[in-house]
């Protein structure tokens, strides 16, 4: 009889154990944000399935379009950890910037979200990146800041797996999808937005043929070039019909209207007045273009343009806090000088 019973209690335990992990990637966000100062990115990482941002140059304030990425992605992944890593940002300097800057402070006060700094030398630790990485001089790359955000990019999600975004991407629906690439046209992949599960051989090599092909000169080389390149090892690549999506052997290769409904030489449409908003049923998420936006078209409170009505309706506490009230701040300013 006392057998069966510590048996029973036996099983009781262990089923506990087992129920608690089952929970934790989605009830962790439930302590936050007080016990978000203290995980480390690994921690967070390792809960698997996280929605991944990079900012790559020193700036510390995110600008409205990156607070909007990454709100839009926490809305729509509420179960799933959305995490920013900043290469200006150092762990010391990360609780002072929750008061020095107003997009810093939203993001940080969202359950879901982290940001972190980015430490290169460790995010390539173990990959075909660390070596290439210790040789070479960034002050001497054309493009370093793109380059080295394509490199995280890939050894981040070959590590801990998940899917990386641009931080000009506001996503509106799930994406279904667990392994793919984004057609930003036929035959052509972009890197702006791809997923795979940790450890999964494309993204290995991808970062192997990054090494072998560099060449910093040609823009996006080490982008959405190498992406279409390795894509094409593995299959013929076809023409799109209609919203068809295609598969090329595990990987799923993402219609044009996924995430690229507006093309790049119509990419300043996203801040034009429509007579008739698209729907963009067949998307699950949109990118703005913000490297073409050599004139730094802006959101503007009440201009009525397609990228004001994104705003209001996937990053709304972005919209209010960063757009709407700082209009506001603005004009009482203006009548003080007065």
């Amino acid at each position: 009889m006392l057998r069966k019973i510590q048996i029973c209690l036996c099983f009781c335990f262990v089923s506990g154990i087992l129920y608690e992990i089952s929970l934790l990637s989605s009830c962790v966000f439930n302590y936050l944000p007080m016990s978000q100062h203290y995980l480390t990115p690994e921690q967070v990482l390792s809960l698997g399935k996280s929605i991944i941002f990079l900012e790559t140059t020193e700036r510390l304030e995110p600008p409205p379009l990156v607070s909007c990425s990454v709100e839009s992605a926490a809305r729509i992944y509420q179960d799933r950890a959305v995490i920013l890593f900043m290469k200006g940002l150092t762990n010391e300097t990360a609780l002072d910037l929750n008061t020095s800057y107003s997009a810093f402070s939203l993001l940080s006060s969202m359950k879901n979200v982290f940001i972190f700094p980015l430490q290169m030398e460790t995010v390539f630790q173990e990959t075909p990146l660390l070596q290439w990485y210790n040789q070479v001089v960034p002050e001497q790359e054309k493009n370093w800041v793109h380059v080295s955000s394509d490199a995280s990019r890939l050894a981040l999600i070959w590590k801990y797996g998940g899917i990386y975004m641009d931080t000009d991407v506001i996503s509106i629906r799930p994406i279904p999808e667990r392994s793919f690439l984004a057609a930003q046209k036929s035959r052509f992949s972009s890197n702006g937005i791809f997923g795979f599960p940790a450890r999964h051989k494309f993204i290995w090599d991808c970062m192997e043929n990054f090494v072998l092909k560099y060449n910093s000169n040609i823009w996006g080389n080490q982008g959405p070039f190498l992406m279409t390149r390795m894509l094409k090892t593995l299959c013929n690549l076809t023409d799109f019909k209609g919203t068809e999506d295609h598969i090329c052997q595990n990987i799923s290769f993402l219609n044009p209207q996924r995430f690229y409904p507006i093309p790049y030489p119509a990419w300043s449409r996203y801040y034009q007045v429509w007579d008739e908003n698209p729907s963009f049923n067949h998307s699950y998420a949109l990118h703005l273009w913000n490297f073409m936006n050599h004139n730094r078209k802006a959101v503007v409170a009440g201009s009525n343009t397609l990228a004001e009505k994104l705003y209001k309706s996937y990053c709304p506490t972005t919209y209010e806090d960063l757009i709407q009230n700082a209009k506001q701040r603005d004009f009482t300013g203006s009548e003080d000088d007065v």
